[in-house]
Formats: structure tokens, C-alpha cells, sequence
């Protein structure tokens, strides 16, 4: 390990687009902590046109001695919400108000300007205006929303009717709790209630933007194989070629098991590496599937760790047990003595030196990002695709993390290749092996 950089970065600045030429803060070192704020970073850059992105994250941090073909462990060690409501919906793009993209080249409708400076004007749906013409601006329109108001201790969250929408709408510096730097305005104000009142959820905080920045620029939304397809030959300032799009690294994951206790190791594309933290969600079904959900500021504690040559092509996952499919989790020592025994009365040995990890696959649909997944995994695990089908298949699974294009595949593996390429003291911190 290197003992260079600071033991702690504080972040408390965001950007939206990311890269390359993403100017870093840090280094923090191999081995240090990240303490970074979050902004409610999914619908509030959706809509403030000034933002170039579908997301905003923290603005990158360096990681000495991280290079390019390593990876970079990063354990999730505390997600604060500070947020006292959150709002979301299911939405369509609105017709001419975006060039080719409406997470990225927002338009006005009334002066034509792209990516205008706007303002927040009362509350409602229209309430987001243009500065220069007064014209109301959104690329999207809401088609079922709902506002959530969070218990003191963030434990569950609540839908309101719309009268209570309102007055948080009214005060929506207090409820957002956004971090001071925070770029984007507020979804609450636009006091959403189409749900019935009093539905309850569980708080389950996730981060859904989470890793180290691609090997290309691109708005921070699209780092990932599904999104990032409609960045290829784009009609905007931030197309980029099917080749570019091989240089993402999938941060933006939105895989609802990235919580407090998980550990994400991202590849590293760039020198340093550059770790991002955003778009942190109260809570999350599998694969997303109203497209969006409770985004909410939050502070985040990450503890890093450089594995050197590791050369994931994409993120590897270590949930907690309790997040793993069935067939993933250890077996018990019962179930272990009842292997053995039916081997040895049939002339043979169990395999018991095997541990479960995840790789995270994307792609434009679920199907292209399986295959992409499978492909790492294959690689992961030194064994051809056709094998590591049937060992997903008889210990472990393939799990959505966002519809149109993210997964996660499960598999027990053995512990001789994890040690080899430098990952199993992870996993055994984590499964307690």
C-alpha cells in the first residue's frame, strides 16, 4: 500500500459530466476515506436544464497509486440520508423540448435556447422557467407522481395527498436537505400526488451512481451500456462512437443491493482513477421499473483499497449475504455434511473452497447485457461461457438492477482463482470465511 494522499477527502462539490479531463480532488489514499455529500441526483438534474446529464456526482476523487487496468475496492460504510421528503414518477419526454436526448440537451420550447439558465417560479409542474424568455421548461412530463415524506429516524417513507405535496413544495429548501454546492432544483416543487396517500415503504438507502469514471467524457447518466447507446452518433455536443462506449465503466449501476455494508470494486479507466458518488435513492425494487425512484441527499462514508492488475472489465459486487439469491449464500454446516456424505458413498469429494461474488453486466437491452456479464465472469473466472452458465445456474442467479440494460450475476466461485487475482481477502472480510 502507499502511504501517499490525505487519510480523509471531504467532497462537496458536483459535476454532471465525467471523464478524463474531469478535474479531480484528492488523492485520498490507498486505504483512506471518502466523506462526499449528495444531491437528489435523478430528477432534479432531469429538470434543470443548465445540467448536461442526467445525474449529478460528487466531483471526482483521486486514489493514489491507482493505474489504469486496476481495480479499486470501495466499501460502503455509512449512507446518512438528510432528506426529509423525496418525490419521483414515471414520465414521457416532452415533444420540443430537447435536441436527440432529453437527459442531456434540454431545450426551451420558447426561445429554442439549449441548456438555458433557468429559474423557480411558485410551485406545480410548470414552475421551472426559462430566464431569458419566462418560458416554462422541461423535457419531461410527469405522467404518475408522488411526493414521500420520511420518518425522523428514516426508517420508512410515506405517499401524501396533494395538499400536504403543496406545502412541501412551499419549503423545499427544508425538506430536500440538498448539501451546500447543490446545482439542481428540486422535484418536490413540483408537489406530484397523483398516487393515493398513505402508501408505506421500507427506507432501504442505495447508491445508484457509484464507481470511477469512464475512459471517455459523457454526461455521468449515461456511463453504462444501456444509456450510453444513445450517446453514439448523438445530434448533440457530447456524442461518441461505439468504440468510446467500450471505455465506460458502469457506474451507473442503480443495482439496489449497493448499500451500507456493500463493497463495489470499479475498474479503474483513467490514472488515479477517479471515484464518484451519486444519485443515492431511499429506497429501491429490483430493476427500477417506474424508471425512476426516491432520490434524496445523503452523506456517504467510502473506505478504498487499490487491487492492483486486476483488470475487471466492469464492476464486481460483494453484497451482503443476506442480498445474495439463495443458491449464492454458503451453504450451512448441515448441508455440508450431508454433500459430503452423498459423495463419499459415491466414490468422490465436494468442492468446499468456493465463495460467491457478483459481476454486474450492461448492454442496450437485458439480453446484451447478460451476455456482456457473463462474458466478464467468464473471464473473472478463468472458465468458459458454457460453464459458468451452469454453475449460475445451479449456484447462483442473474438478478435486474435497471430496466433497460444493467444485471447482476451471482456465482459461487472457487477461492484458488479469487486469490489469484487478488480478490479473495475481500471476499472473506465480507462473508467471514
Amino acid at each position: 500500500m502507499t502511504s501517499s494522499g490525505e487519510g480523509i477527502v471531504n467532497v462537496s462539490e458536483f459535476v454532471d459530466l465525467v471523464g478524463p479531463e474531469t478535474e479531480m480532488l484528492g488523492p485520498v489514499k490507498d486505504g483512506g476515506l471518502i466523506v462526499t455529500g449528495t444531491e437528489p441526483a435523478c430528477y432534479g438534474p432531469m429538470i434543470t436544464p443548465e445540467v448536461e446529464s442526467g445525474h449529478t456526482v460528487s466531483r471526482p476523487i483521486a486514489v493514489s497509486g491507482a493505474e489504469v487496468g486496476d481495480g479499486v475496492a470501495l466499501k460502503i460504510r455509512k449512507i446518512n440520508i438528510t432528506s426529509k421528503a423525496s418525490a419521483s414518477g414515471t414520465e414521457t419526454p416532452r415533444e420540443g423540448s430537447f435536441v436527440g436526448d432529453p437527459f442531456v440537451a434540454k431545450k426551451c420550447p420558447g426561445c429554442g435556447k439549449v441548456n438555458p439558465n433557468t429559474v423557480v417560479k411558485e410551485i406545480g409542474r410548470d414552475a421551472i422557467r426559462c430566464a431569458d424568455c419566462d418560458t416554462s421548461v422541461s423535457a419531461f412530463d410527469v405522467t404518475n407522481g408522488f411526493t414521500m415524506v420520511f420518518d425522523d429516524n428514516r426508517r420508512v417513507g410515506i405517499t401524501v395527498p396533494k395538499h400536504v405535496a403543496e406545502e412541501i413544495a412551499r419549503n423545499t429548501e427544508d425538506y430536500s436537505g440538498a448539501p451546500v454546492g447543490s446545482s439542481c432544483h428540486s422535484v418536490l416543487v413540483f408537489a406530484l400526488a397523483d398516487m393515493p396517500a398513505g402508501i408505506v415503504s421500507k427506507i432501504r438507502p442505495m447508491i445508484g451512481n457509484f464507481g470511477t469514471l469512464p475512459g471517455v467524457t459523457m454526461p455521468s447518466s449515461h456511463n453504462a451500456g444501456d444509456f450510453g447507446v444513445f450517446l453514439i452518433g448523438a445530434p448533440h455536443d457530447h456524442a461518441i462512437s461505439e468504440e468510446d462506449l467500450a471505455k465506460r465503466s458502469d457506474a451507473h449501476m442503480d443495482i439496489d443491493s449497493v448499500g451500507e455494508g456493500a463493497i463495489v470494486i470499479a475498474p479503474v479507466r483513467v490514472e488515479q482513477a477517479g471515484i464518484i458518488v451519486g444519485d443515492v435513492h431511499a429506497m429501491q425494487g429490483d430493476g427500477e421499473i417506474a424508471g425512476h425512484t426516491t432520490d434524496v441527499s445523503a452523506e456517504v462514508t467510502v473506505e478504498v483499497e487499490v487491487i492492483k492488475r486486476l483488470a475487471n472489465d466492469g464492476p464486481i459486487l460483494l453484497p451482503l449475504m443476506e442480498d445474495l439469491p439463495p443458491l449464492a449464500r454458503l451453504l450451512s454446516s448441515e448441508e455440508l455434511e450431508i454433500a459430503r456424505s452423498l459423495a463419499k458413498k459415491n466414490g468422490f469429494d465436494i468442492q468446499t473452497e468456493v465463495a460467491p461474488i457478483q459481476v454486474v453486466g450492461s448492454g442496450a437491452d437485458l439480453n446484451q447485457a447478460t451476455m456482456n456479464g457473463l462474458e466478464r465472469m467468464a473471464k473473472l473466472a478463468d472458465m468458459d461461457v458454457d460453464e459458468v452458465r451452469n454453475r449460475v445456474t445451479i449456484t447462483g442467479g442473474i438478478e435486474i438492477g435497471r430496466l433497460p440494460g444493467i444485471i447482476h450475476i451471482s456465482m459461487l466461485t472457487p477461492m484458488s482463482r479469487l486469490e489469484q487475482i487478488g480478490i479473495a481477502h475481500l471476499v472473506k472480510e465480507q462473508y467471514g470465511l
